[in-house]
């Protein structure tokens, strides 16, 4: 049995030293260490020996078995290492002195439009939050006065997921958890709630030029005492002033919305067409851009805050339109297209 494993080591080792390829050494493993291996078989022979014998065997046995595996494991690294040196050598030589030319890449036009209102609320007081695309029924709904069969649930199709949850129709479903969040810090140190929270959107709608089923928008709520509808204008027209570096004519128009009372849809003149009528606002000249209101007090209520004490407005920011109308996009489909050169002529110093 002794001249057996001897024998097995010398082959062994005359085997690698042919070996020049990692599929050839491979089969060599299968040989020696695989179920029906070279070192495999030697245990078929123990049978024929005594109690004391076969324990010694054994463990001679596995210390061949660890040997044929270190030698394999040492003869793959070196294979590996010369195939990276022949794929190095085979490379073409590279001059680092010659001149490079670079393209630079850019930032989406909704990315540049979402960061520069970040940046404007933020210095206004406003945190800036984040929230999941993947909600539940009471975030995007039940929460905002929207209980089940509720006739508001027809305004949108919704996509649902098989688990029961959903892809946020709204960035108002994360209304629910900033009231909670930050508001007992408004009932115990009287710090007003004032946060924004930008996401994507899904709608299951016909796509048209100021229509996608995709889209992005950016939550504002602030909570406080004797907050007014005319604390949203001014905060509204302030921001679309900073974007669009000028006084942008806006109108209010009442709109339903259930977690709203009251609720309206702000406008914006047209800045593709100049007010005359185009197909990004349907002829009308104006482009609707905001839904808002003050926060309905059972959503208030739904969050923790004492409706009859405190009062606050939420808005819900078109930030897709609003970069249409920042760069002149006529299309809201344009800016989902993926056309890397179309999107990167967009900077955030125009």
């Amino acid at each position: 049995m002794d001249e057996k494993i001897i024998n097995l080591k010398k082959e062994l080792k005359n085997e690698l030293e042919k070996i020049q390829n990692l599929v050839d050494l491979d089969k060599v493993r299968v040989a020696y260490l695989g179920k029906k291996g070279s070192v495999t078989g030697l245990l078929k022979g123990m049978k024929e020996l005594s109690n004391e014998e076969r324990k010694e065997f054994g463990k001679k046995v596995n210390e061949l078995k660890a040997t044929v595996a270190k030698n394999i494991e040492e003869k793959t690294a070196e294979l590996k290492a010369k195939e990276i040196e022949k794929e190095i050598n085979s490379m073409p030589k590279i001059d680092i002195t010659t001149p490079a030319n670079l393209v630079r890449g850019s930032y989406h036009p909704i990315t540049l439009v979402q960061r520069q209102c970040e940046e404007i609320f933020r210095s206004m007081g406003f945190t800036v939050e984040d929230y999941s695309e993947v909600v539940t029924d009471y975030e995007c709904f039940e929460s905002l006065n929207i209980p089940k069969h509720h006739p508001a649930r027809d305004m949108q199709d919704t996509y649902y997921l098989e688990n029961g949850q959903l892809l946020k129709s709204q960035t108002s479903a994360a209304q629910n958890a900033i009231l909670k969040k930050y508001g007992k810090n408004l009932i115990e140190n009287d710090v007003p709630i004032r946060a924004i929270f930008p996401g994507r959107c899904f709608r299951n709608e016909a796509t048209d030029a100021c229509h996608e089923n995709t889209f992005f928008q950016m939550e504002g709520v602030m909570v406080d005492k004797d907050i007014s509808i005319s604390n949203l204008i001014y905060f509204m027209k302030t921001m679309l002033s900073e974007v669009f570096q000028k006084d942008i004519k806006v109108r209010l128009r009442p709109g339903f919305f259930p977690f709203v009372e009251p609720g309206f849809e702000l406008d914006i003149s047209c800045l593709i067409c100049g007010g005359e009528g185009c197909a990004s606002c349907k002829h009308s000249g104006w482009l609707e851009l905001c839904p808002c209101g003050m926060i309905h007090p059972e959503v208030l209520k739904e969050g923790g805050i004492d409706p009859e004490k405190y009062t606050g407005f939420a808005f819900g920011l078109g930030l897709t339109r609003l970069a249409m109308m920042k760069y002149g996009v006529k299309d809201i489909r344009d800016l989902n297209s993926g056309n890397l050169k179309s999107l990167s002529q967009f900077t955030d110093d125009k």
